[in-house]
């Protein structure tokens, strides 16, 4: 953890006192093949980008453009692709920077592989009183059930371990963490969550607001482990060419985490955040939305609230019943006068709401307590529902109706599609990561990860979305491919889009003459590549507010 803290400030300060790429001085980057969408989503094409002292975009060059004379530096581009860089419209900066620095499932095939993992690592870290991590999945274990506390006792029986699924909708534990966090075999199963149970006895698997029972008792991060996993986010998100995040569930420890980072000038990545709830919401921001901090790099913008889980733990709520399993329908987290109470106190102060709705039911409450909502608050509120995953036909058009932003994440529909198939049966897809039908209802899209939950890779998300193919290229022609979108319209998504939703595009997201000059230089170009090409992308280089951020090795 220190060795990774130690090279991204060496790396920070290489860039920061370059000669050839001074912070905020003007410059020029030519000889690209330059594109961004206008405020209208159109092409814009331009070959050369002019850079002011401020950080923002001065001028875009045409290939007859005459070029400044009197400049700080220049780069040449080598013809490469620059376009805006990414914004990832969901994701979580924390989780991602722990996932990173914690034991890793996510890569696992099997329950076997993910124990071999859980116990090497167990081995390599004999100090650690807890070991926690995240990742496994077992639908991709092709298990046929959750894994149990057995499992892990097999591996690990003298330490408590605590790993959250891929989704962090559910949590595995071995019997020494529920020893430690006093579950009972008799413990009952909390509002909106559920124990798995073998013999009525806790199993080992605590979905949803049953995660609480074990997670409350796992050691809190020290500060300085949380200003080391946010240096692993900023260095990840910036290799992949993401240059601003909604940081979904924002606590008032993140939120001083980023604080500190912005105070010492190594907050890079530009950070609109949603408060984990309305008490994080007032302690971080109190009476408003808080205003624009360093330069653009930091906001509280709203609060994200949950109103269901997730399809692979059967978190999600339905409107009927779970097809692979009759009379469960999944978990609402609250009913709908606590709903419109918590979206009232936000809404009242002007924050932003994000709802996490998944299942058709949980959409269907979200877009109801909106309607009733939009009566008394009006204005540019941008509501906005996260995931947006399962939709139930007759609801699409509600979108439009008030302006609600469908904040989606394409990489889940390649990853679900066999497992939304078994939980929903084939008469019930048509709804589904329906990304074409609502943007033709005029629904605004926003795209983005869920990292971790999902890497966030914006190159197979933008894929993912053309095409509705697997990096295996199945299924051919792609899932539902009447949901499929053009380049132009994934794009828009990842970039004007994302910011949109974020009351953000009139700062970033573009790459308009006043706008922050947030970059990306590609070896492909995206409007023109294969979607395997595309897949495969790579970012040469990551510009935030006019400074070089991220330079890929042997790239000159």
């Amino acid at each position: 953890m220190i060795a990774r803290t130690l090279r991204a400030l060496a790396l920070t300060t290489a860039l920061l006192t370059s000669a050839a790429v001074p912070a905020l001085a003007d410059g020029l980057i030519d000889n690209v093949n330059g594109m961004t969408l206008d405020a209208k989503g159109k092409v814009v094409n331009f070959t050369g980008l002019v850079i002011d002292d401020d950080g923002k975009v001065k001028t875009l060059l045409q290939r007859r453009d005459k070029r400044p004379e009197k400049l700080d530096y220049k780069l040449d581009g080598d013809g490469r692709t620059l376009m805006p860089g990414i914004i990832d419209a969901h994701g979580h900066v924390m989780g991602l920077g722990f996932s990173l620095l914690t034991l890793d499932l996510s890569g696992t095939r099997s329950l076997e592989e993910a124990l071999g993992l859980i116990k090497a690592y167990a081995d390599e870290h004999p100090s650690r009183p807890w070991i926690i991590g995240r990742g496994w999945n077992q639908e991709k274990w092709g298990l046929g059930r959750f894994p149990t506390a057995a499992d892990l006792d097999a591996v690990v029986p003298d330490r408590p371990v605590w790993l959250e699924r891929v989704d962090g909708h559910a949590g595995w534990a071995n019997s020494a963490a529920m020893q430690a966090a006093g579950v009972k075999p008799d413990v009952k199963d909390p509002p909106g969550g559920r124990v798995e149970r073998i013999g009525g006895k806790p199993a080992g698997v605590f979905v949803d607001a049953a995660e609480t029972l074990v997670s409350k008792s796992v050691p809190a991060p020290r500060a300085v482990d949380r200003d080391a996993a946010l240096i692993a986010a900023q260095d990840h998100l910036l290799t992949l060419g993401i240059t601003g995040i909604a940081d979904m569930g924002t606590t008032i420890e993140d939120w001083q985490a980023y604080r500190r980072a912005g105070d010492e000038r190594r907050l890079y990545v530009r950070i609109m955040a949603y408060a984990g709830g309305i008490d994080s919401m007032v302690a971080i921001a109190g009476p408003r939305p808080t205003p624009w901090l360093y330069d653009d790099r930091l906001r509280l913008n709203g609060v994200k609230l949950y109103l269901d889980g997730a399809l692979g733990s059967r978190g999600a709520l339905l409107k009927a019943d779970y097809a692979d399993k009759p009379g469960e329908r999944g978990l609402s987290f609250v009913n709908d006068t606590q709903l419109l109470n918590m979206m009232s106190r936000a809404a009242m102060d002007d924050f932003q709401i994000a709802a996490h709705a998944i299942g058709d039911g949980a959409n269907a409450q979200a877009l109801s307590a909106i309607e009733e909502l939009a009566k008394d608050y009006k204005g540019d509120r941008r509501w906005r529902i996260e995931h947006a995953q399962i939709i139930d036909p007759v609801d699409i058009s509600r979108f439009a109706k008030n302006g609600i932003i469908a904040s989606m994440q394409p990489v889940h529909q390649i990853s679900d599609r066999q497992m939304a198939e078994a939980r929903l049966g084939p008469s019930r897809l048509t709804g589904a990561y329906a990304w074409k039908t609502l943007l033709d209802a005029k629904v605004p899209l926003a795209f983005g990860s869920d990292t971790p939950v999902e890497s966030p890779d914006p190159f197979a998300g933008l894929a993912a979305a053309i095409t509705r193919e697997g990096p295996d290229g199945q299924p051919f022609g792609g899932w539902q491919p009447q949901e499929r979108l053009s380049r132009i319209q994934a794009i828009d998504a990842f970039t004007r889009g994302a910011a949109y939703a974020g009351f953000a595009e009139e700062r970033f997201g573009m790459l308009q003459p006043g706008m922050r000059a947030d970059f990306i230089l590609l070896d492909v170009d995206p409007l023109m590549s294969s979607p395997g090409e595309l897949r495969n992308a790579k970012v040469v280089e990551t510009w935030v507010g006019g400074v070089r951020r991220y330079e890929a090795r042997g790239s000159r």
